[in-house]
């Protein structure tokens, strides 16, 4: 981990040695009461492909809260904005799940001279049916909700908070190793402790909500139509924060997409299947790099769940 200082926030960030000198870049931004941790399996498999680096956003993982308390998603996508401008990575392979896809969008959406891909795993984008299973999620950013579930749950152990959140996360709990387990419960107990966790948490969690309500230019779809990126879309069939009805959607907004389905999935596909995900990904490169000159059809892939834990991507191709 290094921790970087820039105007107004100070990151922390998670990277890997690259297999070799040369590979291009790529920087993953986690979702909401996430961390850089959540992408860890999936860098591990792009070893050899890309020079990895997952940030923590302000207020996550080791980053502290930013200096002016913006936690919206403009907030968190300024702050990924300055981090690539000082370094001077961009452009990068873009990799958002949750909130930090709606962040890597917006990203993507209005500076797109710092993105060579973009990857999202159930991207938190406007529904107009939120489903009910997100419906506690979301009432997180309503004003003492987060004071009120603190004092109604204060007897809960580390534990069951935590498997509280990987029922809701994954599409198969029973998935989480024991010491993926263990991690996340150190890691909560920990976080805990800080005096702006729940506060990080509520005021991200109103964030998403008011990007939902953003009309005009503003709005997410209107920015995932403005993406000019390649861009896989990943969706879990499973998932009970990010409604699965969304994919076509998501497939026909951004303009050169692939689109990747795996009914077993949850919210956490770079989890539960990074091989898959590895896969689909080094399949975009492919893509994109044949598809340049071109204008791109959209292939949708889907997976059952046999090839998922097979880690084989079987994918059939539609035109948009």
């Amino acid at each position: 981990m290094r921790s970087v200082r820039l105007p107004g926030v100070t990151l922390s960030l998670r990277s890997r040695r690259p297999a070799r000198a040369g590979l291009p870049p790529a920087l993953y931004v986690h979702g909401l009461g996430g961390s850089s941790q959540n992408w860890s399996q999936l860098m591990v498999r792009l070893d050899g492909v890309v020079d990895s680096e997952a940030v923590d956003l302000p207020g996550f993982g080791d980053s502290p809260p930013p200096d002016d308390g913006d936690y919206s998603v403009t907030g968190h996508a300024r702050a990924v904005i300055r981090y690539l401008d000082a370094a001077g990575r961009g452009p990068v392979h873009l990799f958002g799940n949750s909130l930090g896809g709606a962040v890597a969008t917006r990203v993507s959406a209005v500076r797109p001279d710092l993105v060579r891909t973009l990857t999202l795993v159930s991207p938190a984008l406007p529904e107009l049916r939120v489903q009910r299973t997100a419906v506690p999620t979301a009432l997180l950013g309503v004003p003492g909700v987060a004071a009120l579930f603190t004092r109604l749950t204060k007897e809960w152990t580390a534990e069951q908070r935590v498997s509280g959140v990987m029922a809701l996360c994954y599409g198969d709990p029973a998935r989480v190793s024991p010491e993926a387990f263990r991690y996340a419960v150190e890691e909560l107990e920990r976080r805990q402790q800080l005096p702006y966790f729940w506060d990080a948490m509520a005021r991200s969690a109103r964030g998403v909500v008011n990007a939902y309500t953003l009309g005009g230019q503003h709005g997410l779809w209107r920015q995932a139509e403005r993406v000019l990126a390649p861009t896989l879309l990943i969706y879990g069939g499973r998932d009970q924060l990010v409604g699965y009805r969304m994919a076509q959607k998501a497939a026909r907004s951004f303009r050169d997409s692939r689109l990747l389905s795996l009914p077993d999935a949850g919210h956490v596909a770079m989890m539960e299947y990074p091989d898959v995900v590895a896969g689909a990904f080094r399949e975009l490169l492919t893509q994109a790099g044949s598809a340049a000159s071109a204008d791109a059809v959209v292939p949708v892939g889907s997976v059952d769940s046999g090839e998922a834990a097979g880690g084989d991507v079987t994918a059939t191709s539609t035109g948009s």
